[in-house]
């Protein structure tokens, strides 16, 4: 049922996504890029620059509710009872003070038995700090401080935002170079065989494009998850700083014996900016979080920057 729930979320931020998108372009009159006389390239790079980067930008302004709804995050009340909970809360606030942040963030608890945790939100303002119940049953109290002072080093270094403006750029660059691409193809081959019928050379075009979509959007992703792990390693020498280095070796370490509780199933726009992730194996290109034991080693300076 809750992955029915999450399937049905994910469509319907899609759906907003799309409508949102197609009634600007409407407005704006940029989504008629062919026309008789070629390809208008101003009007293909705005119409892609619309969709790669709105699309990317609404997802970020409703990160953190749809992270809420897909991850079943039940955000802590500040002054609840619970022990546990209390100090979950307070060691947050104490982080993002020293971080600098300007608004204390959201703290919420996720059911799930993987040891992990995430940070989300669409600015240093409005950010959500979420934790696996797993994590808070069985980490110490030492091991947890090292995992949320990553994710308050994620949100001071505005990784959130940085990684939707890359995906939102490549997202762009593979709507435009696949249509202008597809085109030059298509009118060398109409141009070559003098055929003027538009059914076939519309066909034609529509199945290279995604083609060509399919393959730029792979090279990107491997771009993407690079850079996502460079933010790993900064976000770990961040949480160094804020809840010591011991205590981010210690949660890094304790992650590194707890590989079978990861959860696979995490949306990809969460999966970025949790702590940890499976290891890649043959995909490690793909993997949005480098090897927990080079993290290690980097902290230990034993590998270096």
């Amino acid at each position: 049922m809750a992955m029915f729930k999450r399937i049905g979320l994910f469509l319907l931020l899609n759906i907003l996504v799309v409508t949102t998108l197609s009634v600007v372009a409407h407005f704006l009159g940029i989504g008629n890029y062919i026309t008789r006389y070629g390809m208008d390239y101003n009007s293909l790079a705005a119409f892609c620059l619309l969709w790669g980067m709105g699309g990317a930008f609404i997802s970020l302004a409703m990160s953190r509710v749809m992270a809420k709804w897909m991850m079943g995050v039940q955000v802590i009340d500040p002054n609840t009872r619970d022990p546990q909970l209390q100090e979950l809360v307070q060691t947050v606030y104490g982080l993002a003070r020293s971080a600098g942040l300007p608004k204390m963030p959201q703290v919420g608890i996720y059911d799930s038995p993987e040891l992990n945790a995430f940070a989300t939100g669409p600015t240093k303002s409005r950010a959500l700090v979420a934790v696996s119940s797993g994590l808070v049953q069985r980490m110490s109290s030492e091991e947890i401080h090292g995992v949320l002072g990553h994710e308050i080093a994620h949100i001071a270094n505005g990784d959130m935002v940085t990684m939707t403006l890359l995906q939102g750029v490549v997202n762009a660059f593979v709507m435009f170079a696949a249509r202008a691409i597809a085109f030059a193809i298509t009118q060398g081959s109409r141009d070559s065989n003098d055929n003027r019928q538009g059914g076939g050379s519309s066909m034609s075009y529509f199945l290279i494009q995604m083609g060509l979509q399919i393959v730029f959007m792979i090279l990107g992703s491997i771009v993407v998850a690079w850079f996502s792990r460079l933010r790993e390693y900064r976000a770990d020498a961040g949480g160094a700083r804020l809840a010591g280095r011991e205590s981010m070796i210690q949660a890094l370490r304790a992650l590194q014996r707890t590989y079978d509780f990861v959860d696979t199933s995490a949306q990809p726009a969460v999966q970025t900016l949790k702590i940890s992730s499976k290891p890649g194996g043959a995909l490690r290109f793909f993997s949005t979080h480098p090897p927990l034991a080079d993290r290690i080693a980097r902290l230990e300076g034993r590998m270096s920057a």
